[in-house]
């Protein structure tokens, strides 16, 4: 008998051990939504419209806008809403093309556009976007658009070429990086990235960046844009 008692309590930390490791998996599976599936637009919808028929779709495991396909333009959004967490994503664009990835939109028909609200990680074809996007490094990929860049590190790859995205979001502090570069980090409820936006283009819509959270959304800039291997985790 004292054999077995011995036995049995080997078998203790094995079991904290195991249930540890259970419980920590368990956590980072619930800290892992499925973002998007990969098959549907389950879990999304066009801006202020619902489920009306777009011009976005999915194949081959990609989130695809076609500016030629059928229905509305418009930018398609998620269900539901998120405050801190850290989002990946590839993208790419046609030559010239421009989009981008939106954080804390609210969406409400008082407010015409996801940008009215949310913070935009710029998209674009630098070397082949339009003049005007070109001259002002606010506007270049992986910046917040019209707001902020780190313009040094804005070095997208050639267009129909993938490129790495990602955005972190975490007690106000907001990061973007595009192909493992930051390209914009501040805390959005500081005074000084408050007076970076009154000086701003986008000074002209009063409630954006308002928002400590909101849906996350993908540009329909009637560009051809393609995103793919989208995944968040909630912090």
């Amino acid at each position: 008998m004292s054999t077995l008692l011995n036995k049995s309590w080997l078998l203790v930390p094995f079991l904290l051990v195991l249930s540890c490791t259970q419980s920590t998996n368990q956590s980072k599976s619930e800290g892992n939504r499925e973002f998007f599936n990969g098959q549907d637009l389950a879990g999304w919808h066009i801006y202020n419209k619902g489920a009306a028929e777009s011009k976005w779709k999915v194949a081959d495991g990609e989130l695809i806008c076609d500016p030629t396909a059928p229905g509305e333009f418009g930018d398609i959004i998620s269900d539901r809403e998120y405050e801190n967490f850290e989002l990946e994503f590839e993208w790419k664009v046609k030559k010239g093309g421009n989009s981008g990835v939106f954080i804390n939109v609210k969406e409400d028909s008082t407010y015409a556009a996801t940008f009215a609200t949310g913070l935009e990680m710029q998209l674009l074809d630098n070397a082949n976007a339009e003049h005007r996007h070109q001259i002002d490094s606010t506007h270049w990929a992986g910046c917040l658009y019209s707001v902020e860049c780190i313009g040094s590190n804005s070095k997208p790859n050639p267009f129909g070429e993938w490129n790495k995205g990602k955005i972190k979001q975490q007690n106000g502090t907001v990061t973007f990086w595009l192909n493992d570069r930051i390209t914009f980090e501040d805390d959005v409820n500081s005074t000084a990235f408050k007076n970076k936006v009154a000086n701003s283009n986008m000074k002209n819509y009063p409630a954006f960046g308002t928002f400590p959270k909101g849906k996350i959304a993908f540009q329909n800039h009637t560009d051809s844009v393609s995103f793919r291997n989208i995944r968040i985790q909630e912090l």
